[in-house]
């Protein structure tokens, strides 16, 4: 703790009891809307979890991408970020595309 800065003694008054997520005040906020589990990321760093791909903007490698995440958020990411995920796939075939250098 001391080599991120953080102190190892509290005082009592700044302890509070854990009260879990409470969804009719911050909806969509579980961690399996958030975060994909160990089975998805087979050891790897837990990445956040995305719903689908909505639209994108730019041509074959230089695109950007927008997406929803299970969370609700939307957020355009480039292709180099979203090129491993599963989503891209069926966002493809939407389209009607194999590849990324196909996409108009």
């Amino acid at each position: 703790l001391r080599s991120r800065g953080i102190h190892n003694v509290f005082h009592a008054s700044l302890l509070r009891i854990h009260e879990p997520n409470d969804d009719r005040l911050f909806p969509g906020r579980t961690d399996s809307q958030v975060l994909l589990s160990d089975e998805h990321t087979a050891g790897l760093e837990p990445e956040w979890a995305v719903d689908r791909i909505l639209t994108h903007k730019g041509k074959a490698r230089e695109s950007v991408f927008q997406l929803q995440w299970r969370s609700g958020d939307k957020t355009w990411l480039p292709y180099r970020e979203v090129s491993h995920l599963a989503p891209l796939k069926a966002y493809f075939d939407a389209v009607g595309i194999n590849d990324i250098r196909s996409l108009p």
